[in-house]
């Protein structure tokens, strides 16, 4: 049963989170923030012939942010690259079922952090 303005899905990746966690020797790492609430995620990309192998993330925020950062993980493991920066934080939150109007920009934080992600790995292969 839904709990306030969450659906279910995001009460259960909040509270069981898909690949959390940090990951040593990431091919790929980007850190973003919301300054206006505080949140803070980053995410770990483990990359092999140009397809992400591995995902991981770490999220300070709220059960918005947390979801939107374990759900965004879910959605590109095993992705190639360019199959994972066409996922947008519409979609992120479609997948959880919708989040409140107030907390869409947890999935902005999610998409953006991915894209930095990629762009620091591409960065590093100089590209």
């Amino acid at each position: 049963m839904a709990q306030g303005p969450y659906t279910d899905i995001v009460i259960d990746h909040f509270e069981n989170p898909r690949n959390m966690g940090e990951m040593e020797r990431a091919d790929g790492m980007a850190q973003v923030g919301n300054p206006t609430c505080g949140d803070v995620t980053k995410i770990f990309l483990k990359i092999e012939n140009d397809r992400i192998v591995d995902v991981k993330f770490k999220t300070f925020g709220c059960a918005a942010a947390i979801a939107s950062s374990s759900m965004t993980t879910e959605l590109i493991k095993g992705k190639t690259l360019d199959e994972a920066l066409k996922l947008t934080n519409e979609t992120v939150a479609r997948e959880l079922g919708g989040l409140p109007a107030a907390k869409q920009h947890c999935s902005v934080m999610a998409e953006e952090a991915l894209r930095a992600a990629i762009e620091d790995y591409r960065k590093k292969q100089g590209k």
